[in-house]
Protein backbone atom coordinates (compact mmCIF):
# COMPACT_ATOMS: atom_id res chain seq x y z
CA UNK A 1 0.00 0.00 0.00
CA UNK A 2 1.50 3.29 -1.18
CA UNK A 3 1.68 6.24 1.79
CA UNK A 4 -0.03 9.62 1.07
CA UNK A 5 3.45 11.13 2.12
CA UNK A 6 5.08 8.86 -0.31
CA UNK A 7 2.62 10.52 -2.79
CA UNK A 8 3.21 14.14 -2.06
CA UNK A 9 6.89 13.75 -2.50
CA UNK A 10 6.42 12.50 -5.97
CA UNK A 11 3.51 14.39 -6.90
CA UNK A 12 6.57 17.88 -6.03
CA UNK A 13 8.96 15.90 -7.58
CA UNK A 14 6.72 15.50 -11.01
CA UNK A 15 6.16 19.58 -10.75
CA UNK A 16 9.90 20.38 -10.36
CA UNK A 17 10.75 17.88 -13.61
CA UNK A 18 7.80 19.47 -15.72
CA UNK A 19 9.37 23.25 -14.96
CA UNK A 20 12.97 21.83 -15.62
CA UNK A 21 12.55 20.05 -18.86
CA UNK A 22 10.36 23.51 -20.01
CA UNK A 23 13.43 25.31 -19.06
CA UNK A 24 15.27 22.72 -20.70
CA UNK A 25 13.49 23.50 -24.16
CA UNK A 26 14.00 27.15 -23.45
CA UNK A 27 18.13 26.85 -23.42
CA UNK A 28 18.09 24.24 -26.53
CA UNK A 29 16.75 27.63 -28.57
CA UNK A 30 19.47 29.57 -27.29
CA UNK A 31 22.87 29.75 -28.63
CA UNK A 32 25.95 28.05 -27.95
CA UNK A 33 27.86 30.59 -26.07
CA UNK A 34 24.92 31.07 -24.39
CA UNK A 35 24.51 27.41 -23.17
CA UNK A 36 27.91 27.51 -22.26
CA UNK A 37 27.55 30.35 -20.30
CA UNK A 38 24.42 29.50 -18.66
CA UNK A 39 23.91 26.03 -18.81
CA UNK A 40 21.06 24.39 -16.92
CA UNK A 41 21.52 26.72 -13.44
CA UNK A 42 18.37 29.01 -14.12
CA UNK A 43 17.97 32.60 -12.30
CA UNK A 44 15.25 30.61 -10.52
CA UNK A 45 17.28 28.13 -8.93
CA UNK A 46 19.67 30.81 -8.19
CA UNK A 47 17.11 33.07 -6.07
CA UNK A 48 15.12 30.08 -4.95
CA UNK A 49 18.00 27.89 -3.44
CA UNK A 50 21.39 28.99 -3.47
CA UNK A 51 20.97 33.29 -2.10
CA UNK A 52 20.98 34.60 -5.51
CA UNK A 53 24.49 33.50 -6.67
CA UNK A 54 24.74 34.13 -10.10
CA UNK A 55 27.91 31.49 -10.30
CA UNK A 56 26.47 28.10 -9.61
CA UNK A 57 28.07 27.25 -5.95
CA UNK A 58 30.37 24.14 -5.35
CA UNK A 59 28.50 21.81 -3.03
CA UNK A 60 31.20 20.39 -0.87
CA UNK A 61 28.94 18.21 1.08
CA UNK A 62 28.93 14.07 0.72
CA UNK A 63 25.53 13.35 1.50
CA UNK A 64 21.83 15.07 1.52
CA UNK A 65 19.48 15.07 4.22
CA UNK A 66 15.62 13.92 3.97
CA UNK A 67 12.62 15.49 5.59
CA UNK A 68 11.32 11.99 6.52
CA UNK A 69 11.71 8.09 5.88
CA UNK A 70 9.31 8.70 3.18
CA UNK A 71 11.42 11.03 1.44
CA UNK A 72 14.48 8.95 1.48
CA UNK A 73 12.51 6.24 0.61
CA UNK A 74 11.38 7.62 -2.60
CA UNK A 75 14.94 9.18 -3.62
CA UNK A 76 16.82 5.81 -2.78
CA UNK A 77 14.32 3.93 -5.11
CA UNK A 78 15.40 6.58 -7.72
CA UNK A 79 11.36 7.57 -7.16
CA UNK A 80 12.48 11.26 -7.07
CA UNK A 81 15.89 13.02 -7.89
CA UNK A 82 18.26 12.93 -5.28
CA UNK A 83 22.05 13.65 -4.65
CA UNK A 84 21.88 11.48 -1.83
CA UNK A 85 25.43 10.79 -1.92
CA UNK A 86 28.28 12.21 -3.68
CA UNK A 87 29.65 8.84 -5.02
CA UNK A 88 26.86 9.07 -6.84
CA UNK A 89 25.07 12.23 -7.62
CA UNK A 90 25.62 16.23 -6.67
CA UNK A 91 24.13 19.38 -7.75
CA UNK A 92 27.63 20.71 -8.34
CA UNK A 93 28.02 17.58 -11.24
CA UNK A 94 24.78 18.23 -12.19
CA UNK A 95 25.63 21.65 -13.39
CA UNK A 96 28.41 20.16 -15.42
CA UNK A 97 26.47 17.51 -16.72
CA UNK A 98 23.41 19.50 -17.81
CA UNK A 99 26.44 22.08 -20.24
CA UNK A 100 28.07 19.14 -21.36
CA UNK A 101 25.01 17.25 -22.64
CA UNK A 102 23.55 20.28 -24.15
CA UNK A 103 26.39 21.30 -26.12
CA UNK A 104 27.16 17.85 -27.23
CA UNK A 105 23.30 17.81 -28.50
CA UNK A 106 23.50 21.55 -29.90
CA UNK A 107 22.03 22.06 -33.43
CA UNK A 108 20.45 18.25 -33.39
CA UNK A 109 16.89 17.21 -32.37
CA UNK A 110 18.68 14.23 -30.47
CA UNK A 111 17.51 14.28 -26.56
CA UNK A 112 20.83 13.49 -24.92
CA UNK A 113 22.11 12.88 -21.42
CA UNK A 114 25.31 13.23 -19.50
CA UNK A 115 27.61 11.22 -16.45
CA UNK A 116 30.91 13.22 -15.51
CA UNK A 117 33.45 10.93 -13.73
CA UNK A 118 36.77 11.08 -12.37
CA UNK A 119 39.23 11.54 -15.56
CA UNK A 120 38.95 10.86 -19.02
CA UNK A 121 40.34 7.35 -18.51
CA UNK A 122 36.98 6.48 -16.03
CA UNK A 123 35.32 7.99 -18.71
CA UNK A 124 36.43 5.54 -21.49
CA UNK A 125 36.16 2.85 -18.82
CA UNK A 126 32.19 4.00 -18.49
CA UNK A 127 31.47 4.12 -21.54
CA UNK A 128 32.23 0.76 -23.03
CA UNK A 129 32.47 -1.65 -20.20
CA UNK A 130 28.54 -2.43 -19.64
CA UNK A 131 28.78 -3.68 -23.28
CA UNK A 132 31.17 -6.23 -22.45
CA UNK A 133 29.87 -7.59 -20.11
CA UNK A 134 29.41 -11.92 -21.12
CA UNK A 135 26.08 -12.62 -22.81
CA UNK A 136 23.73 -14.82 -20.32
CA UNK A 137 23.09 -17.21 -22.97
CA UNK A 138 26.73 -18.04 -23.64
CA UNK A 139 28.58 -17.12 -20.04
CA UNK A 140 31.94 -18.25 -22.04
CA UNK A 141 31.48 -16.87 -25.43
CA UNK A 142 33.67 -15.02 -27.24
CA UNK A 143 33.08 -11.04 -27.26
CA UNK A 144 35.23 -8.50 -29.14
CA UNK A 145 35.57 -4.76 -29.82
CA UNK A 146 36.69 -2.94 -33.29
CA UNK A 147 39.07 0.34 -32.88
CA UNK A 148 42.13 1.59 -34.79
CA UNK A 149 45.21 2.12 -32.78
CA UNK A 150 45.53 5.56 -33.10
CA UNK A 151 44.61 6.43 -29.98
CA UNK A 152 45.78 8.42 -26.61
CA UNK A 153 48.48 5.84 -24.95
CA UNK A 154 45.81 5.57 -21.50
CA UNK A 155 43.38 4.66 -24.19
CA UNK A 156 45.58 2.13 -25.73
CA UNK A 157 46.46 0.96 -22.20
CA UNK A 158 42.92 -0.02 -21.46
CA UNK A 159 42.15 -1.39 -24.32
CA UNK A 160 45.23 -3.87 -24.78
CA UNK A 161 45.69 -4.80 -21.24
CA UNK A 162 42.97 -4.32 -18.95
CA UNK A 163 40.32 -5.70 -21.70
CA UNK A 164 42.27 -8.09 -24.00
CA UNK A 165 45.05 -9.37 -21.62
CA UNK A 166 43.19 -9.34 -18.64
CA UNK A 167 39.61 -9.98 -19.47
CA UNK A 168 40.13 -11.89 -22.74
CA UNK A 169 38.21 -9.12 -24.76
CA UNK A 170 39.84 -9.18 -28.48
CA UNK A 171 40.48 -5.33 -29.22
CA UNK A 172 40.08 -5.72 -33.11
CA UNK A 173 42.47 -3.27 -34.78
CA UNK A 174 41.56 -1.13 -37.90
CA UNK A 175 45.08 0.09 -38.98
CA UNK A 176 43.59 2.28 -41.54
CA UNK A 177 40.92 3.83 -39.83
CA UNK A 178 39.60 6.09 -43.48
CA UNK A 179 39.64 2.43 -45.13
CA UNK A 180 35.54 1.80 -44.42
CA UNK A 181 35.63 -1.75 -45.80
CA UNK A 182 38.56 -2.83 -42.54
CA UNK A 183 36.36 -1.84 -40.27
CA UNK A 184 33.35 -3.88 -41.48
CA UNK A 185 35.98 -7.13 -42.22
CA UNK A 186 35.87 -6.54 -38.33
CA UNK A 187 32.90 -6.79 -37.68
CA UNK A 188 30.86 -10.11 -36.66
CA UNK A 189 28.09 -11.42 -34.52
CA UNK A 190 30.13 -11.31 -31.26
CA UNK A 191 31.34 -7.61 -31.50
CA UNK A 192 29.98 -5.08 -29.13
CA UNK A 193 30.69 -1.53 -30.19
CA UNK A 194 32.88 0.31 -32.94
CA UNK A 195 35.08 2.90 -30.89
CA UNK A 196 36.95 5.72 -32.48
CA UNK A 197 39.38 9.06 -31.78
CA UNK A 198 39.50 11.74 -34.02
CA UNK A 199 41.14 13.23 -34.18
CA UNK A 200 43.51 11.14 -32.38
CA UNK A 201 45.84 12.03 -30.25
CA UNK A 202 49.05 12.90 -31.34
CA UNK A 203 49.04 11.80 -35.07
CA UNK A 204 45.75 13.65 -36.31
CA UNK A 205 44.13 9.89 -37.78
CA UNK A 206 40.69 11.02 -38.61
CA UNK A 207 37.88 8.78 -40.62
CA UNK A 208 34.18 9.14 -42.20
CA UNK A 209 32.52 9.11 -39.17
CA UNK A 210 28.93 9.37 -40.85
CA UNK A 211 29.93 6.00 -42.78
CA UNK A 212 31.06 4.05 -39.73
CA UNK A 213 28.38 5.20 -37.97
CA UNK A 214 25.99 3.90 -40.59
CA UNK A 215 28.11 0.18 -40.47
CA UNK A 216 27.46 0.14 -36.56
CA UNK A 217 23.95 0.68 -36.80
CA UNK A 218 23.80 -1.77 -39.92
CA UNK A 219 25.18 -4.29 -37.72
CA UNK A 220 22.93 -3.25 -34.47
CA UNK A 221 25.93 -2.25 -32.21
CA UNK A 222 26.87 1.43 -30.78
CA UNK A 223 29.32 3.92 -32.33
CA UNK A 224 31.14 5.60 -29.36
CA UNK A 225 33.66 8.76 -30.38
CA UNK A 226 36.27 10.34 -28.23
CA UNK A 227 35.92 14.12 -29.58
CA UNK A 228 38.61 15.71 -26.84
CA UNK A 229 40.48 17.01 -29.42
CA UNK A 230 37.46 18.59 -31.05
CA UNK A 231 35.53 19.51 -28.21
CA UNK A 232 31.14 20.32 -29.82
CA UNK A 233 32.83 23.64 -30.79
CA UNK A 234 34.25 22.07 -33.67
CA UNK A 235 32.54 18.53 -34.20
CA UNK A 236 29.20 17.32 -31.93
CA UNK A 237 28.99 13.26 -33.04
CA UNK A 238 25.94 12.87 -31.23
CA UNK A 239 24.49 14.72 -33.97
CA UNK A 240 25.56 12.79 -36.46
CA UNK A 241 23.80 9.53 -35.46
CA UNK A 242 26.65 8.07 -33.11
CA UNK A 243 25.65 7.20 -29.62
CA UNK A 244 28.19 8.14 -27.15
CA UNK A 245 30.69 10.58 -26.90
CA UNK A 246 33.77 10.83 -24.53
CA UNK A 247 35.96 13.47 -23.04
CA UNK A 248 38.64 13.53 -20.80
CA UNK A 249 37.13 17.24 -19.79
CA UNK A 250 40.64 17.63 -18.46
CA UNK A 251 41.76 18.38 -21.60
CA UNK A 252 40.38 21.57 -23.93
CA UNK A 253 37.55 21.70 -22.33
CA UNK A 254 39.17 22.78 -18.93
CA UNK A 255 41.51 24.74 -20.32
CA UNK A 256 43.01 25.98 -17.00
CA UNK A 257 44.69 22.35 -15.69
CA UNK A 258 43.29 23.12 -12.25
CA UNK A 259 41.39 19.59 -11.92
CA UNK A 260 40.94 16.62 -13.56
CA UNK A 261 37.46 15.29 -15.21
CA UNK A 262 35.63 13.24 -17.86
CA UNK A 263 32.64 13.38 -19.00
CA UNK A 264 30.29 10.57 -21.24
CA UNK A 265 27.05 11.75 -23.13
CA UNK A 266 25.06 9.61 -24.97
CA UNK A 267 22.11 9.75 -26.94
CA UNK A 268 18.55 8.16 -25.78
CA UNK A 269 17.79 5.22 -27.55
CA UNK A 270 21.27 4.20 -28.20
CA UNK A 271 21.69 1.63 -30.62
CA UNK A 272 23.00 -1.96 -28.74
CA UNK A 273 22.99 -6.08 -29.39
CA UNK A 274 22.90 -6.02 -25.17
CA UNK A 275 19.91 -6.90 -24.01
CA UNK A 276 19.38 -4.04 -20.99
CA UNK A 277 16.75 -1.77 -22.26
CA UNK A 278 17.25 0.50 -18.74
CA UNK A 279 21.07 0.96 -20.46
CA UNK A 280 19.66 1.92 -24.39
CA UNK A 281 16.94 4.06 -23.18
CA UNK A 282 19.24 6.23 -21.30
CA UNK A 283 22.67 5.02 -21.08
CA UNK A 284 24.34 7.73 -19.32
CA UNK A 285 21.18 8.11 -16.62
CA UNK A 286 21.84 4.04 -16.32
CA UNK A 287 25.73 4.23 -16.02
CA UNK A 288 25.21 6.71 -13.29
CA UNK A 289 22.66 4.80 -11.08
CA UNK A 290 24.05 1.30 -11.28
CA UNK A 291 27.50 0.65 -12.79
CA UNK A 292 29.00 3.70 -11.35
CA UNK A 293 27.12 3.74 -8.11
CA UNK A 294 28.89 0.47 -7.50
CA UNK A 295 32.32 1.03 -8.81
CA UNK A 296 32.61 4.49 -7.86
CA UNK A 297 34.18 6.37 -10.64
CA UNK A 298 32.12 10.13 -10.89
CA UNK A 299 33.51 13.40 -10.82
CA UNK A 300 34.41 15.48 -7.12
CA UNK A 301 32.13 18.65 -6.76
CA UNK A 302 35.16 20.94 -6.84
CA UNK A 303 36.23 19.28 -10.12
CA UNK A 304 33.11 19.55 -11.89
CA UNK A 305 32.84 23.79 -10.54
CA UNK A 306 36.34 24.53 -11.88
CA UNK A 307 35.61 22.42 -15.05
CA UNK A 308 32.27 24.20 -15.42
CA UNK A 309 33.88 27.61 -15.54
CA UNK A 310 36.42 26.70 -18.19
CA UNK A 311 33.62 25.90 -20.70
CA UNK A 312 32.24 29.26 -21.04
CA UNK A 313 34.23 30.31 -23.32
CA UNK A 314 34.61 27.38 -25.09
CA UNK A 315 34.10 28.15 -28.41
CA UNK A 316 36.18 31.69 -28.76
CA UNK A 317 39.30 29.47 -27.55
CA UNK A 318 38.97 27.12 -29.63
CA UNK A 319 38.64 29.29 -32.57
CA UNK A 320 41.83 31.77 -31.05
CA UNK A 321 43.93 28.39 -30.45
CA UNK A 322 43.05 26.74 -33.83
CA UNK A 323 43.73 30.15 -35.98
CA UNK A 324 47.31 30.50 -33.76
CA UNK A 325 48.01 26.77 -34.23
CA UNK A 326 47.50 26.68 -37.92
CA UNK A 327 49.61 30.06 -37.98
CA UNK A 328 52.38 27.46 -35.84
CA UNK A 329 51.85 24.61 -38.36
CA UNK A 330 52.25 26.68 -41.50
CA UNK A 331 55.88 27.93 -40.24
CA UNK A 332 56.80 24.23 -39.60
CA UNK A 333 56.07 23.42 -42.80
CA UNK A 334 58.50 24.81 -44.44
CA UNK A 335 61.17 24.39 -41.92
CA UNK A 336 64.50 22.27 -43.17
CA UNK A 337 64.65 20.57 -39.79
CA UNK A 338 61.31 19.28 -40.03
CA UNK A 339 60.49 15.95 -41.72
CA UNK A 340 56.83 16.01 -41.37
CA UNK A 341 54.21 17.86 -40.16
CA UNK A 342 50.56 16.74 -38.76
CA UNK A 343 47.74 19.07 -38.35
CA UNK A 344 44.63 18.44 -40.41
CA UNK A 345 44.53 22.27 -41.03
CA UNK A 346 47.12 21.93 -43.44
CA UNK A 347 45.97 21.63 -47.53
CA UNK A 348 48.99 19.34 -47.75
CA UNK A 349 47.67 16.55 -45.30
CA UNK A 350 46.56 13.87 -46.63
CA UNK A 351 43.15 13.69 -44.47
CA UNK A 352 42.26 17.36 -44.84
CA UNK A 353 39.84 17.75 -47.07
CA UNK A 354 37.71 14.74 -45.24
CA UNK A 355 38.54 16.51 -41.93
CA UNK A 356 37.43 19.75 -43.20
CA UNK A 357 34.26 17.80 -43.80
CA UNK A 358 33.51 17.15 -40.32
CA UNK A 359 35.26 20.28 -38.47
CA UNK A 360 33.69 23.83 -38.15
CA UNK A 361 33.43 25.99 -35.81
CA UNK A 362 30.28 26.03 -34.28
CA UNK A 363 27.76 29.17 -34.96
CA UNK A 364 30.33 30.84 -37.29
CA UNK A 365 27.48 31.76 -39.77
CA UNK A 366 25.98 33.34 -36.72
CA UNK A 367 29.45 35.55 -35.12
CA UNK A 368 29.56 39.30 -36.63
CA UNK A 369 33.22 38.71 -37.02
CA UNK A 370 33.16 35.56 -39.59
CA UNK A 371 29.12 35.16 -41.10
CA UNK A 372 29.71 32.33 -42.30
CA UNK A 373 30.82 28.85 -41.76
CA UNK A 374 34.20 28.26 -41.12
CA UNK A 375 37.07 25.73 -40.95
CA UNK A 376 38.68 25.40 -37.33
CA UNK A 377 40.79 22.19 -37.15
CA UNK A 378 41.45 22.20 -33.13
CA UNK A 379 44.82 23.17 -30.92
CA UNK A 380 46.57 20.00 -31.36
CA UNK A 381 49.80 19.14 -33.79
CA UNK A 382 52.94 17.40 -33.99
CA UNK A 383 55.78 17.71 -35.88
CA UNK A 384 58.84 15.18 -36.60
CA UNK A 385 62.62 15.97 -36.36
CA UNK A 386 64.55 15.07 -39.52
CA UNK A 387 67.52 14.38 -37.60
CA UNK A 388 65.78 11.94 -35.37
CA UNK A 389 64.90 10.77 -31.71
CA UNK A 390 68.38 12.45 -29.81
CA UNK A 391 67.54 15.59 -31.89
CA UNK A 392 64.04 15.54 -31.16
CA UNK A 393 65.28 15.87 -27.56
CA UNK A 394 67.49 18.54 -27.56
CA UNK A 395 65.18 20.81 -29.68
CA UNK A 396 62.77 19.46 -26.90
CA UNK A 397 64.93 20.45 -23.73
CA UNK A 398 65.65 24.08 -25.44
CA UNK A 399 62.12 24.83 -25.55
CA UNK A 400 61.85 28.16 -22.68
CA UNK A 401 58.40 29.18 -23.14
CA UNK A 402 56.56 26.04 -24.21
CA UNK A 403 55.98 23.84 -20.90
CA UNK A 404 57.43 20.25 -21.00
CA UNK A 405 54.27 17.88 -20.19
CA UNK A 406 52.45 15.44 -20.58
CA UNK A 407 49.30 17.61 -20.78
CA UNK A 408 47.07 19.11 -23.71
CA UNK A 409 44.48 21.59 -24.15
CA UNK A 410 45.92 24.29 -21.84
CA UNK A 411 45.68 27.77 -21.94
CA UNK A 412 49.40 27.53 -21.84
CA UNK A 413 51.56 26.12 -24.67
CA UNK A 414 52.54 22.56 -23.46
CA UNK A 415 54.63 20.04 -25.66
CA UNK A 416 55.74 16.12 -24.85
CA UNK A 417 57.59 14.03 -27.13
CA UNK A 418 54.53 10.98 -26.69
CA UNK A 419 57.22 8.22 -27.20
CA UNK A 420 58.48 8.37 -24.01
CA UNK A 421 55.57 9.75 -22.18
CA UNK A 422 51.90 9.13 -22.97
CA UNK A 423 52.81 6.40 -25.52
CA UNK A 424 55.62 4.67 -23.78
CA UNK A 425 54.34 1.73 -21.92
CA UNK A 426 52.59 0.16 -25.29
CA UNK A 427 55.84 -0.96 -26.86
CA UNK A 428 58.08 -0.25 -29.78
CA UNK A 429 55.45 -2.52 -31.72
CA UNK A 430 52.00 -0.79 -30.21
CA UNK A 431 53.94 2.98 -31.15
CA UNK A 432 54.41 1.37 -34.37
CA UNK A 433 51.09 0.78 -35.35
CA UNK A 434 49.61 4.35 -33.80
CA UNK A 435 52.30 6.09 -35.80
CA UNK A 436 54.28 7.08 -33.34
CA UNK A 437 57.80 7.46 -33.49
CA UNK A 438 60.95 8.38 -31.61
CA UNK A 439 61.16 12.01 -33.78
CA UNK A 440 57.83 13.12 -33.13
CA UNK A 441 57.30 16.32 -30.77
CA UNK A 442 53.55 17.42 -29.98
CA UNK A 443 52.45 20.45 -29.62
CA UNK A 444 48.94 22.08 -28.19
CA UNK A 445 49.02 25.63 -28.84
CA UNK A 446 47.64 27.60 -26.26
CA UNK A 447 46.06 31.14 -26.26
CA UNK A 448 49.58 33.24 -26.10
CA UNK A 449 50.13 34.87 -29.53
CA UNK A 450 51.43 32.73 -32.41
CA UNK A 451 54.45 34.76 -32.77
CA UNK A 452 55.86 33.94 -29.64
CA UNK A 453 55.20 30.63 -29.75
CA UNK A 454 56.83 30.57 -32.90
CA UNK A 455 59.85 32.22 -31.82
CA UNK A 456 60.55 29.53 -28.98
CA UNK A 457 60.39 26.73 -31.44
CA UNK A 458 62.95 28.66 -33.88
CA UNK A 459 65.11 29.51 -31.05
CA UNK A 460 64.57 25.91 -30.12
CA UNK A 461 65.39 24.22 -33.53
CA UNK A 462 68.57 26.35 -34.10
CA UNK A 463 70.38 23.75 -31.38
CA UNK A 464 70.54 21.63 -34.06
CA UNK A 465 72.66 24.23 -36.25
CA UNK A 466 75.09 23.98 -33.00
CA UNK A 467 73.52 27.15 -31.58
CA UNK A 468 73.16 27.48 -27.76
CA UNK A 469 70.16 28.46 -26.16
CA UNK A 470 70.36 30.88 -23.57
CA UNK A 471 68.17 29.49 -20.63
CA UNK A 472 68.19 31.01 -17.13
CA UNK A 473 66.72 28.32 -15.41
CA UNK A 474 66.68 28.23 -11.42
CA UNK A 475 68.69 25.34 -10.06
CA UNK A 476 66.74 22.89 -7.66
CA UNK A 477 66.79 19.56 -6.37
CA UNK A 478 64.89 16.54 -7.74
CA UNK A 479 62.39 17.60 -4.86
CA UNK A 480 61.11 20.80 -5.85
CA UNK A 481 62.14 24.04 -4.74
CA UNK A 482 60.42 26.14 -2.72
CA UNK A 483 59.58 29.94 -3.88
CA UNK A 484 62.09 31.45 -1.85
CA UNK A 485 65.00 29.36 -3.02
CA UNK A 486 63.97 30.04 -6.47
CA UNK A 487 63.90 34.03 -5.75
CA UNK A 488 67.15 33.51 -3.86
CA UNK A 489 68.94 32.47 -7.17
Amino acid sequence: MQRQEDNKYREAADRSNQWHQNYLQEMRKCRFDTIAVHGVYSMQEALDFNQGSIIEPVYMSTSQTYRDSDEMEAALSYQIPTWCYSRIANPSMYYLEGVLALLEGYGSKEETSCIATASGMAAIQTAVDPFLLPNPKDPSGPINFVAPPQVYGGTFQQFAVRKEKERNITWRQVANSFDISEWENNIDQNTRFLYGEMPSNPGQAFFDLKKVIELAHKHGIPMIVDSTVATPALMRPLALGADIVVQSVSKTLSTSGFGIAGAVISRKNLTTNVDNPEMKADFAMYAKTLPNRDNGPNISPMNAILALNDIRTLRMRVDMQSRSTTAVANYLSTHKHIEQVDYLGLESHPLHKLASEYLWLVDAEHDELYGQPVNRYGHLMSFRIKEGPQAARAVFDAFNRIYRATDLGRIKSVATIPAISTHSQQGEEGRKLADVPANLIRLCVGAEHPDDIIADIDRALAVLDGNKVHFTAPEFSAGGASSATLRNK
